[in-house]
């Protein structure tokens, strides 16, 4: 096995522990305290500790070990854990973070100081140190009834504990932390001749006298990562050692009854660790497997390539009237079509692990700005593309640090406006007609949009607030610069970040929407494709062209008749069963060459609970659609989102569903703005004729 590779899987199976672990203070802190979560938190650190020793990162042995000391008396109940003790814990696990990103010989003097600081902070809630134990002067205390003094373990390694990634003096060196090796006697009993010799596997045994004040749960959990692959035998103080010269005479035999201890290898070892608190989901994290996420996308990227030539494969067998052939490639692309699914649903992930995250970033913000704030989250099981979670994670921490700065007023404030003192910020999130919604609400003061309106004007970014909706209105805070806030402080203020934000979300094809209601919050509504690999399409054609609707927004597919063509030549809305529809003809707004052909179908799509519809020459039917982004020539292109190649080679673009949608709801609001003006207009004529 690679070194390298186990030791990439330590740097991700800790990363993972220390999220746990903030995860756990924070829930313990806001009042969920109870014995499986403190025991939990135990073991994170433990674990850390435990895996950074086989690797001998002992800068970081040496720091957990404190936190450590600290976490048992915690779970023992000898303290509570309250305020500044959950913040130093924090502060320990952030620099846990940070001690394990570097090598023991590379720890800058600014993280050593910080340590330091920490140490000095933790020393408080530590046993008092007592004087180091003389080894020639130390009793034998059978009466301790196995809680301390001389421990003798024997230890014998598997063949194959080498190539597993194991090193055997890790495991010794790790056990040097409970207390202090006094002997060691390597056991060569099993070499075989030099001929019959295999590099790769480990013969050896261990006689090990430990003088600790531990017990033996702690000694068989440093053995816990190779409890498959060595026999363990652990005596207690006071039961009588062989001498060094014949060790494996008596101890090992197990024929003396002061040796019959129980023989800790693999399945015993697992049964013992089983009956801790909360090993029932540790074991159910056997069932999955780490892959690397480069071979996910190496694997979508194959399937999408196999989908473009079962396109192909197809249309040739339609072109040559092959009706075997055809029936051959029906059949395999309903096998791509699941090939396609599975290897998608790989790539899925809840989005819950990424919310979590804010409940530190709202713990700390919240007390930065002398603010009551709790954090509600919901739809956590919600999953969407992984690449999708990853660049969504910098969008969403900026709005929901900007919703605890502007929109979370202070408790004097909210008391005033008979509201609860403590403020909330929401994070949810769902799916929605082949979309993921993410909301991040606030139940603040909301937006003003007259001071809004006012500041647009003054920095010169609208000219007029004439026939501004008041959606409009409100993506005004996105614009580059624009902010409408008194002061400058250490979150926001500049006007920077809220044009990334909303750049970052298209960039993911995306779109970001705004609802805010006066004195009852305000709520950003993040909408987001499922996957950025392979859709559902449904091909049609306008003229020579080809053009890819995300199959899940399509509600209706409708052939008008002529009365109905010849109403849309004279307005943009169309009455389609008695529903007024606004609808965009492609032909006109890409400006294609040619005329419209005697028939014209529409296409009626959804989103974000508007419907419009979209004018076609041609439906061609559902097709596979694997996704490709366009060129930086096109990036700002109105209208399009992608491309995608066909069966037959040619290009087909992917319209953009939410920007078309939003044209035409706006266009058809402007048009009721200018009927209500008009009707306004000749009311008032009336009334002065009157007059």
């Amino acid at each position: 096995m690679n070194l390298d590779e186990v030791f990439q899987t330590f740097l991700a199976e800790s990363r993972e522990m220390l999220e746990e672990m903030e995860r756990y203070l924070l829930e313990i802190e806001a009042g969920a305290q109870d014995s499986e979560q403190l025991n939990a938190l135990f073991r994170c650190v433990h674990t850390i500790k435990g895996s950074a020793g086989l690797f001998a990162l002992d800068h970081v042995v040496a720091f957990t070990h404190v936190v450590e000391n600290v976490l048992d008396r915690l779970r023992e109940g000898e303290f509570a854990l309250d305020h500044d003790l959950a913040a130093l814990l924090l502060q320990s696990r952030d620099h846990i973070a940070s001690l394990i990103d570097c090598d023991a010989d590379c720890v800058s003097p600014g993280l050593i100081a910080t340590g330091e600081i920490l140490l000095l902070a933790l020393a408080d809630y530590q046993e008092a140190q007592v004087p180091a134990l003389v080894v020639h002067d130390r009793p034998v205390a059978s009466d301790r009834s196995g809680l301390g003094g001389d421990w003798h373990i024997s230890l014998r390694f598997g063949l194959d504990v080498l190539r597993q990634g194991m090193d055997p003096m890790g495991f010794i060196r790790y056990l040097g932390t409970l207390g202090e090796i006094t002997r060691v006697v390597t056991l060569t009993d099993a070499l075989p001749a030099i001929e019959e010799m295999d590099a790769e596997s480990c013969y050896l045994g261990f006689e090990i006298d430990l003088l600790a004040e531990t017990d033996q749960a702690a000694i068989e959990a440093v053995f816990e990562f190779v409890q498959e692959d060595c026999q363990l035998r652990i005596l207690p103080p006071g039961s009588g050692v062989p001498s060094p010269a014949e060790p494996e005479e008596g101890l090992m035999a197990g024929d003396s009854a002061a040796f019959d201890q129980p023989l800790m290898a693999g399945a015993a070892l697992s049964a013992a660790s089983a009956r801790q608190p909360g090993r029932e989901v540790r074991g159910q994290a056997t069932q999955y497997i780490r892959v690397q996420a480069d071979k996910l996308d190496a694997l979508i990227n194959l399937v999408g390539e196999l989908v473009i030539a079962g396109a192909a494969a197809g249309l040739c067998a339609q072109r040559n009237g092959d009706t075997a052939t055809q029936e051959a490639v029906a059949v395999v692309s309903g096998l791509v079509e699941e090939i396609r699914d599975g290897s998608l649903e790989l790539r899925m992930v809840p989005i819950g692990e990424t919310f979590q995250r804010f409940q530190r970033v709202v713990r700390d913000v919240s007390q930065e700005l002398g603010k009551d704030i709790r954090l509600e989250i919901s739809g956590a099981d919600t999953e969407l593309d992984k690449t999708v979670v990853e660049k969504i994670a910098d969008p969403l921490m900026h709005l929901v640090r900007n919703a605890m700065d502007h929109g979370i007023e202070s408790a004097e404030r909210r008391l005033q406006s008979r509201k609860p003192s403590q403020g909330t910020v929401r994070l949810n999130a769902y799916h929605e007609a082949g979309s993921i919604v993410i909301e991040v609400g606030d139940d603040g003061g909301g937006l003003d949009r007259e001071r809004i309106l006012a500041k647009a004007l003054e920095r010169g970014v609208v000219q007029s607030s004439e026939g501004l909706t008041e959606a409009e209105v409100f993506q005004l805070i996105f614009e580059p610069g624009f902010s409408t806030a008194e002061a400058v402080t250490n979150l926001s203020g500049r006007g920077v970040g809220m044009d990334v934000v909303r750049r970052n979300i298209e960039a993911l094809r995306g779109s970001v929407e705004v609802e805010s209601l006066a004195g009852s919050g305000t709520t950003l509504r993040i909408r987001l494709p499922l996957t950025l690999a392979i859709i559902d399409g449904f091909l049609t054609g306008v003229g020579d062209a080809s053009y890819v609707v995300p199959l899940k927004s399509v509600v209706e597919c409708v052939e008008l008749t002529a009365e109905q063509r010849e109403e849309t030549c004279q307005r943009r809305l169309i009455n389609l069963r008695g529903e007024v529809l606004p609808f965009i003809r492609l032909r006109d707004y890409f400006d294609l060459d040619g005329l419209a052909g005697r028939r014209e179908n529409l296409v009626v799509v959804n989103y974000g609970g508007h419907k419009a519809g979209l004018i076609v020459d041609a439906l061609l039917g559902e097709y596979q659609t694997v996704i490709k982004p366009l060129g930086r020539l096109f990036a700002n292109l109105s209208g399009i989102s992608g491309s995608t190649i066909l069966g037959s080679g040619e290009v087909a673009l992917i319209l953009d569903v939410p920007a078309l949608v939003q044209r035409a709801v706006e266009h058809e609001t402007r048009l009721v703005q200018l009927g209500e003006r008009y009707k306004s207009a000749v009311s008032d004529n009336v009334r002065s004729w009157g007059k």
